[in-house]
This record gives C-alpha cells, sequence and structure tokens, in this order.
C-alpha cells in the first residue's frame, strides 16, 4: 500500500503501472522536433468542429480512445477518469469524455493537470479502488488565447516572454501489473507566489513552484538530481527554465545537470516563433505521452521525475490585479 516519507511524498508499494499512453496534437506541434513521436496529428485547427473548444473536447477524446485501442481495452473495463484542461468549467474534459459511461474526476491544476490526474489516478490504483484508472488533459493554442489574452482576429503582438500554448492532449491508464514503466512516488505542491502579475510570463510566475516541489522531493527521498536519468518539467519554457536554476541554486540545489522542459522540447523555438517555448496542459501530457513513455520503454530512461507546473490565475483575477499563483507536482516514473 502507499505510505507517506518526509512531509509531501507518497511512495508506492505495489506500483501502479502505465499500460497504455497516448498522444493527439495539432498542425505546429507536429511540425515541432517531436513530429514522429506522437500517435495521432490534424492540420486542422478546428478538428472538424465548429469552435476551437469543441476542437480540445475531440483531442481529448482522440487521446483517450488511442490509448484504450492500444491496451484492448473498452470504456466499461475503466473504473475512473482523472482529467482536466485550461477552459472555464473545465469544459474541454467534460463535454470531452461525456460519452465515455466512466465515473469522472474533474480537476483543475492548470498546466499542472497531467502531473496532478496521473498522481491522483495511480493512488487510486496502488489502493485498490480502481483496476484501472485513466489520466487525460488537453489544451488549445485558440481556445488559452481567447480565454486568457486576446482573441486571434485582433492580431495583438506577443511579448518575447509569451509562450505558445499548445494544441494536443495526452492520455495515460494506469493498473497494478508487474511489467513496464510504473509509478514510483507522487509529491503534490504547494502554492507559490512572488507577486507575478504579467499573464505573458506564465514561466516566472510557476518557476517557483517547480523550484519548491523538487527540492520538497529530494529533502523526502533523500536523493538528488544525480540519481535520476533525467528531470522533466513542464512547462517553464526557455524564461522559466533559468529561473528555475537560480531558484534552486539559492537553496542548494544543483538541477542543470539532468533538467529539460517539456515546453523547450515540444517545439524548435527558432525556427516556429514561439518565443519563450510551450505551454498549456497539452504541453507535458502530449511528451509524456510520446516522447518520454517511448524512452521508458526501449530502456534509455529507467528513473526519471516527470513534474508538471501550472499558472492558477483566471481572466476574472487578472482583470482584478491579482498575481499570478504558482504550482507543481511531481511524478517519480521508474521502468526498473
Amino acid at each position: 500500500m502507499a505510505y507517506k516519507i518526509g512531509k509531501r511524498t507518497i511512495q508506492f508499494e505495489k506500483k501502479p503501472h502505465i499500460i497504455s499512453y497516448a498522444s493527439a496534437v495539432g498542425k505546429k506541434e507536429h511540425e515541432g522536433p517531436l513530429s514522429q513521436e506522437f500517435d495521432f496529428y490534424t492540420s486542422d485547427s478546428f478538428f472538424g468542429e465548429k469552435t476551437f473548444e469543441k476542437a480540445e473536447s475531440k483531442f481529448q477524446k482522440t487521446a483517450v480512445n488511442i490509448a484504450l485501442d492500444k491496451a484492448g481495452l473498452k470504456p466499461e473495463d475503466i473504473d475512473h477518469i482523472f482529467a482536466g484542461d485550461l477552459l472555464n468549467q473545465c469544459i474541454g474534459s467534460s463535454f470531452g469524455i461525456r460519452d465515455f459511461g466512466i465515473p469522472f474526476i474533474g480537476l483543475y491544476g492548470a498546466c499542472s493537470t497531467m502531473a496532478l490526474s496521473t498522481a491522483l489516478a495511480s493512488i487510486f490504483v496502488e489502493t485498490g479502488i480502481s483496476q484501472r484508472a485513466l489520466a487525460v488533459t488537453s489544451s488549445h493554442f485558440c481556445s488559452a488565447e481567447r480565454q486568457y489574452r486576446f482573441p486571434l482576429n485582433y492580431g495583438a503582438q506577443r511579448t518575447p516572454t509569451a509562450q505558445w500554448t499548445v494544441t494536443g492532449s495526452g492520455a495515460v491508464i494506469l493498473e497494478q501489473k508487474n511489467d513496464g514503466p510504473f509509478v514510483n512516488a507522487v509529491t503534490f505542491g504547494e502554492i507559490e507566489d512572488l507577486g507575478i502579475t504579467d499573464a505573458n510570463n506564465m514561466g516566472a510566475a510557476m518557476a517557483p513552484a517547480a523550484a519548491s516541489t523538487i527540492v520538497h522531493y529530494f529533502e523526502d527521498t533523500g536523493t538528488c538530481p544525480e540519481d535520476y536519468d533525467i528531470i522533466f518539467t513542464g512547462d517553464l519554457g526557455y524564461i522559466g527554465t533559468q529561473a528555475l536554476y537560480e531558484l534552486c541554486a539559492g537553496m542548494g540545489v544543483n538541477i542543470r545537470c539532468r533538467h529539460t522542459d517539456c515546453g523547450t522540447l515540444i517545439f524548435d523555438r527558432k525556427k516556429q516563433d514561439v518565443h519563450a517555448g510551450g505551454s498549456g496542459c497539452g504541453c507535458s501530457a502530449s511528451v509524456l505521452c510520446s516522447y518520454i513513455m517511448h524512452r521508458m520503454e526501449k530502456g534509455e530512461l529507467k528513473n526519471i521525475l516527470f513534474m508538471s507546473t501550472g499558472a492558477l490565475m483566471s481572466p476574472t483575477s487578472s482583470f482584478q490585479g491579482e498575481s499570478v499563483p504558482g504550482i507543481a507536482h511531481l511524478v517519480n516514473i521508474k521502468s526498473v
């Protein structure tokens, strides 16, 4: 059974295994460095739907269906589904998976949702509440811009610190098995807020939470960066990554030797004009469910930390002049 180590980390004994995973992305993501890693892509931003929001729901539905097909499962074989997204009231998730008939646990962790959903699904499987649980999330560049910034037809100028919201989704299915990659431990982060108010600088807003969670995890487990093949953060981008290095160094931890960020992996910064890199719930989700899991299955990676980071803002809080709180949740995935 699961047990707590240190202040914040939960260690698993039965090791919930990732038995299937899938990713579905948009045109820009498919044109990036990871183009051959994804299970599915579409060049249509509307994905055959009437609105961007409906398209985002379809990305989630597609990722879930592919993950089920890979595992030879049907929706009724899944006991619980954990899902969330960036849209108001998480309509990307609720409308995307409403037809599956699976008990639904809706989540909002902003861009940290993939790690949050995977961690909670793992706990359900570890404790036997679920025989199988599914975690999924998504984002869409156009729906996110419309909600948080400006409609695309405004032609607003993007700042150098801005990140490009990934259009895509990722899904994982977890079960108690004895082979393949498994979730070894999870750490839930606390909200960190250093007063960043610029909604176009998500990396700076999320970096403090990432630093806090990773340092607490090392303290809880008695490990260090060198004990892991790679430490993946979610979507800090180039600016947030540098801030993370400085914050961790200030706490006596150097992660440069092992760290990379999904927001810097998914796009070619120079060729694709994404400014500070990728972001959005679909950023870490699609990279986890393609690039990362492929390498774990091949044995190239055997022990990683996957930490999604989120900015807990809303259009209302931004309009009212509030700062942008950050959150980060961590999942330790092993294959041996």
